[in-house]
């Protein structure tokens, strides 16, 4: 918590300026070269380089008659200072091709079902808030095939459950929240005033995860650790849409992530079965290449997402 807040009060502190002064100085090694670059004075380029140094508290530069050269700590910044200004640079890029060409920028990415229902659609009103010249292109279904576009680059990350370990060779999985599996069924079903016991599941029918769906072995390892055998399963799905409608209309009992019913949850359309489901606990993330580098728009997507999930209140603990 210091260092975050320590982060904020440097950011507030530090301007374009001490950035391009930085980066120019890396790139020429030379003080007097970097001024001339950015048309500044010598003075006024080492008054810039000190006052960066002064807010991050560190050394980033070497100053001898030779030229410059970097402390670790310049290092490390330089690095990250290039890519901020490369980022801004796609930004100014991308809103210049759109005043030249009218064609707007486009994100596209896939999500799994727990992700497209309830994290996804308030994401986006966020994402349009903040670039509302970008056009995204979602698409949605089981972990294997998102992950089998993600390799082709017909999408550049998928939002979702860490699959199994075979499937996510050469691929990065940045954690964003965890989320439990649900027993989900109609409002005024019997169970619901019966005090339920998870061993009652097997007296009615159930909606159970297929065999290629990212939550079916914590599934079947929380029914195994509760001594529930195969339960009577009426329908091997993740389809939300099929899903919704089939539980209200019905005595079935559906087990499935919680994003996925995460409105009807909440507007009371649906209700959750009394049960401790903590076992089945896992991480929802984001899967991108490990070989890709995240475009500006793409930056901006991730910040929206980030802001949404904190807004919804989401399990960001570890």
């Amino acid at each position: 918590m210091i260092n975050q807040t320590n982060n904020h009060n440097m950011r507030r502190r530090i301007k374009l300026r001490h950035i391009q002064c930085f980066t120019e100085a890396v790139r020429q090694r030379s003080l007097k070269a970097a001024a001339d670059r950015l048309n500044l004075t010598q003075p006024a380029m080492s008054k810039t380089l000190k006052e960066l140094e002064e807010i991050l508290g560190k050394t980033l530069l070497i100053r001898t008659r030779a030229g410059t050269s970097l402390t670790d700590a310049g290092e490390v910044f330089a690095h990250f200072a290039q890519m901020s200004l490369s980022a801004l640079d796609h930004g100014l890029d991308g809103i210049a091709q759109l005043d030249a060409t009218g064609k707007r920028a486009e994100v596209a990415l896939a999500a799994l079902p727990s992700v497209a229902a309830g994290l996804l659609p308030r994401a986006v009103v966020e994402f349009e808030r903040l670039l509302p010249s970008a056009t995204l292109r979602i698409v949605d279904g089981p972990v294997a095939h998102l992950v089998n576009l993600l390799r082709d680059g017909a999408v550049g990350m998928v939002l979702g459950r860490l699959g199994e370990p075979a499937l996510m060779q050469n691929l990065s999985f940045t954690q964003l929240y965890q989320e439990e599996v649900d027993f989900v069924v109609r409002p005024n079903h019997p169970l619901l005033s019966a005090g339920p016991k998870i061993e009652d599941i097997a007296n009615w029918p159930v909606i159970y995860p297929p065999a290629a769906a990212a939550i079916r072995p914590l599934v079947e390892r929380f029914l195994i650790g509760h001594g529930v055998g195969r339960p009577n399963i009426a329908v091997e799905t993740v389809s939300g849409a099929f899903g919704r409608v089939y539980t209200r209309e019905s005595d079935a009992i559906w087990i499935i992530s919680r994003g996925v019913v995460w409105n009807e949850l909440a507007e009371g359309r649906l209700a959750r079965l009394p049960f401790d489901t903590s076992l089945t606990r896992g991480p929802v993330g984001l899967l991108r290449r490990e070989d890709a580098e995240p475009s500006a728009e793409e930056g901006l997507f991730l910040s929206a997402l980030t802001k949404t999930i904190a807004s919804m209140g989401l399990d960001t603990a570890g």
